[in-house]
């Protein structure tokens, strides 16, 4: 398992856990919806590296 994968797992995992926080603080939508896209992108790039 390389370095990247892991940074990238965990960035990902990270945001995540940002998403689920906004989302019981009610922020705006579009924040939430930027954060999950991040998210879903550092945890794609993240097992595609595995």
């Amino acid at each position: 398992m390389s370095k990247a994968a892991i940074v990238l797992l965990f960035a990902g995992l990270f945001l995540t856990g940002g998403v689920i926080s906004f989302w019981k603080q009610k922020q705006s939508k579009g924040v939430i919806l930027v954060l999950a896209l991040g998210a879903a992108m550092c945890l794609g790039s993240g097992l595609m590296r595995l």
